[in-house]
């Protein structure tokens, strides 16, 4: 019986809440009043979260997804990994750049616009990274990678992250998710787990947008 492959639909839901929260950082930061430190403190709060969300799932794919990909795939996937490749370094400078200028704004509240502009500029690499991504790895993952290699991003994921912030993160993948995905996902979960995410994640996503966003339904992306 032939081993099962990936299912990348994990990974549509979780561009789409980068898409989502990525987007809205910079307006967030530049409504910030100079000077309003305790407000800058709870945008940054939100913003090292997201950026460490991205900072571990693009050092997950450097370790399963790239390797794996330029072992199986030939032709098909030796000019495409590199490039990705090259993608995720130019993110990890953007994202150096901006968690040096959060530092100080954090605890300053000035220099917001400098901060933001930054923001715009991770903003675009990403959302060109992702969408590459997805017209050109996932159908190559789904060909080349099983589901059980495939399962270790998310543990990776997981195993780096504060285990304190891991209910909020489902439940920010969890807002413009697919039920189905969702399902999917927590099919793997211990039984607590699969009984609790669905009801706890979206109720601390709601309370923690409220915090940030002033609303707990931000504006969605979509798919």
């Amino acid at each position: 019986m032939n081993e099962p492959m990936a299912d990348v639909r994990d990974m549509y839901m979780a561009h789409t809440m980068m898409r989502r929260e990525f987007r809205l950082l910079p307006q967030l930061v530049r409504d910030v009043a100079t000077g309003d430190t305790k407000r800058a403190e709870v945008v940054a709060a939100h913003a090292d979260k997201v950026c460490l969300i991205l900072h571990l799932h693009h050092e997950g794919e450097d370790a399963v997804v790239w390797p794996r990909l330029l072992e199986r795939g030939g032709q098909e996937t030796a000019a495409i990994v590199p490039t990705m490749e090259g993608q995720h370094h130019v993110i990890e400078r953007a994202l150096d750049e901006v968690t040096d200028l959060l530092r100080g704004w954090r605890s300053t509240a000035q220099g917001g616009e400098e901060l933001a502009d930054a923001f715009e500029r991770l903003l675009g690499a990403l959302l060109e990274h992702m969408a590459l991504e997805e017209k050109e790895i996932l159908p190559l993952a789904e060909k080349y990678i099983t589901a059980a290699e495939w399962k270790l991003l998310g543990e990776h994921g997981m195993e780096k992250s504060p285990k304190k912030d891991l209910p909020l993160a489902f439940g920010m993948v969890m807002y413009e998710g697919d039920p189905e995905v969702v399902k999917a996902v927590l099919a793997h979960a211990p039984f607590a787990a699969r009984m609790i995410m669905p009801i706890v994640g979206p109720r601390l996503y709601a309370s923690h947008a409220k915090r940030v966003h002033g609303t707990s339904t931000p504006p969605r992306v979509g798919s």
